[in-house]
C-alpha cells in the first residue's frame, strides 16, 4: 500500500470545522480512489494533527490526484482548511510504502 502522511497544526477553536472539511473532502476523494484515512490529534500539543491515508498503490494515487485537484469543490475545501491552520506552522507531507501490518 502507498501511504501519505501529513502533519499540521489546527487552531483549537476550529476543530469541528476542520473535521467537517475533512468529511467533505473524503467524499470527493472516494469518487476517484479507494482509500482509508485516519486523523490523529496529539496529546501533548492539541493543535498538532497527523493525517494518514492509505491507497492501493502510488500509481493509482498519482493518476487520480490530478483529477481530484481539478475539482472546484476540493479547491474551495483546501482554502477553507488553510484558513484553520496555526499561522506560523508549516504543513509537512511524507510518502511511505506499507511493509507489514500486525494485528494482535
Amino acid at each position: 500500500m502507498f501511504v501519505k502522511v501529513y502533519q499540521y497544526h489546527i487552531e483549537n477553536d476550529k476543530v469541528d470545522e476542520y473535521l467537517s472539511i475533512q468529511e467533505k473532502a473524503s467524499e470527493i476523494y472516494n469518487k476517484y480512489l479507494d482509500l482509508n484515512t485516519i486523523y490523529l490529534q496529539c496529546n501533548e500539543d492539541s493543535t498538532k494533527w497527523m493525517e494518514i491515508s492509505k491507497y492501493k498503490n502510488e500509481e493509482e494515487y498519482q493518476k487520480s490526484i490530478n483529477l481530484i485537484n481539478k475539482e472546484k469543490d476540493i479547491q474551495e475545501l483546501f482554502a477553507a482548511f488553510q484558513s484553520l491552520l496555526v499561522s506560523e506552522k508549516e504543513i509537512s507531507e511524507e510518502n511511505y510504502i506499507e511493509m507489514k501490518v500486525i494485528n494482535n
